[in-house]
């Protein structure tokens, strides 16, 4: 490219000659900034129309193209132009160019974006060509781009500057594409498998579902303090009870005040749904054919590569209870320990600090986060966890200890959490009045008891599998993609002066 910066410094000189082409430009042209223009076909239509054109050779058809500006070359005579589709050349001279059209290319910077009419021809060398018989100009770009090989090498510009990002990183571009289709993918998924998608509040005066820290705002006309959504699950199972549908999902938007790493945002998008009539092992499968049928769709095979390693999306995945794997990593038996005391001793003597007070389960729990997760490459569904820290799943029968619960981990992180759900009313307020009074014993002062819905419970929910897919790992993972905030278009960061 003739122009290139890397930071937001950019000369001034620079700058001012696009200034001045613009004023010029008023003064020649009048509308450098159009509203009508219509092309004819986009580039990957142009290309496609035209794939078989034998080497130079000349059509008489006449097109209409548009886009950005990214490559000059001799004064002009060569320009290459991006359109969201793909690219086209084009060739200005003076005998298949009006004197009219030239005049304007000394005007022309890179990152201006034009429109073209022409007739396309395919040259010598194989490129696909429209000589050029109007131009017009769209929008003079006031600032220059970054240098079209490099793009921009401070990863945080990147992020801050997302519309830089993807005009000059093909890599980008296709992970927001494969963001989309992925996205749709699951809609279209869920909705073939009989679910309803519905839409629930994402402003709560009571907020639930989920354990974090919430973002809180206030309404002005109504006088009440309200929460960002931490999790859809309490509105979605009154769904559930309505009898509206038997199977219900929602791709959804959730909000926690929380930390950001390379796997966390403050805002993030889920799945949720709830499944009337099936349970835990219902949904693995529901998980196992969903998995599927995305990497077909953005590989074409179950089989990919994330960084450096191979992952398998072909089920079914391993399923592994919670004790079991522990007891594999570290011979550590839970299972037959009979209380809190034995579990924290046990702990200790295999060399995990544990805290004086944590329970049988929450033991289990944190070794199964040192010793197992880590190992979890390949799909695989943890199953039976403990009802310490999950108060909302139904108990796993013989085993008053464990829950029909399952989390679905790949690359070691976890994709999904899943239960068979508690639909005893009497069951569903005790375990929330007690998960209450631990919030508010933590300081947790604003969280309320949902009134609302265990009014909803007590009407009658039928046994159900529920199920949250995190959707950005999800996207990480199928896109190849080391951070969440290369996933998310716009992701939550520092201002400039931090």
């Amino acid at each position: 490219m003739n122009d290139k910066t890397e930071t937001t410094a950019l000369s001034s000189d620079v700058t001012e000659v696009r200034a001045q082409k613009l004023k010029l430009l008023r003064e020649q042209i009048g509308d450098v900034y159009p509203a009508h223009f219509h092309r004819t076909m986009t580039n990957a239509e142009l290309a496609a129309k035209y794939e078989n054109l034998e080497l130079d050779t000349e059509t008489q058809d006449v097109v209409t193209v548009a886009g950005r500006v990214y490559s000059s070359r001799n004064s002009g005579m060569f320009m290459d132009i991006h359109d969201a589709s793909g690219k086209i050349q084009i060739f200005s001279h003076k005998d298949t160019t009006p004197e009219d059209a030239r005049a304007l290319l000394p005007m022309i910077d890179i990152g201006d974006i034009i429109g073209v009419t022409g007739v396309v021809r395919r040259t010598k060398r194989g490129e696909l060509t429209i000589n050029a018989q109007t131009i017009t100009m769209l929008t003079k770009s006031l600032l220059p781009m970054p240098e079209k090989w490099h793009g921009l090498s401070d990863i945080e510009l990147r992020y801050r500057k997302r519309h830089l990002d993807i005009m000059t990183n093909e890599e980008s571009k296709l992970r927001f594409q494969q963001r989309s289709k992925i996205v749709s993918g699951i809609r279209r998924f869920m909705e073939d498998d009989g679910f309803m998608e519905v839409e629930t509040p994402m402003l709560h005066s009571v907020y639930g579902g989920a354990t974090a820290e919430p973002f809180k705002t206030h309404h002005n006309t109504l006088k009440l303090d309200m929460f960002l959504r931490i999790a859809p699950e309490l509105y979605l199972k009154r769904t559930l009870v309505s009898g509206l549908t038997d199977k219900v999902f929602e791709i959804n938007r959730n909000f926690r005040n929380e930390g950001v790493s390379t796997r966390h945002n403050p805002e993030f998008t889920m799945m949720e749904c709830y499944w009337a009539y099936a349970d835990y092992e219902d949904i693995m499968d529901l998980v196992e054919r969903l998995f599927t049928k995305l990497a077909l769709s953005i590989h074409g095979s179950t089989e990919f590569m994330f960084g450096d390693k191979e992952i398998s999306f072909k089920g079914p995945f391993r399923r592994v209870p919670m004790p079991d794997a522990v007891k594999e990593a570290t011979g550590i038996d839970f299972l037959a320990m009979k209380t809190d005391e034995e579990a924290r001793a046990a702990a200790k003597a295999a060399g995990f600090e544990v805290e004086k007070d944590w329970t049988w389960g929450e033991c289990l729990a944190f070794i199964f986060e040192e010793k197992v997760e880590p190992t979890l490459i390949q799909p695989a569904h943890v199953t039976h966890f403990p009802k310490d820290i999950s108060p909302f799943a139904k108990e796993v029968p013989g085993e008053p200890r464990l829950v029909e619960r399952f989390e679905t981990y790949c690359n070691t992180w976890e994709l999904g959490n899943a239960f068979s759900e508690l639909n005893d009313p009497e069951e569903q307020r005790a375990r929330m009045v007690e998960q209450l009074e631990q919030a508010h014993a933590r300081g947790e002062k604003a969280k309320q008891l949902d009134d609302e819905f265990l009014d909803a419970i007590d009407q009658g929910m039928p046994p159900a599998g529920g199920l949250g897919i995190g959707v950005d790992r999800l996207i990480m993972l199928l896109t190849n993609a080391p951070s969440i905030r290369d996933i998310i278009l716009f992701p939550a960061r520092r201002n400039k002066a931090d």
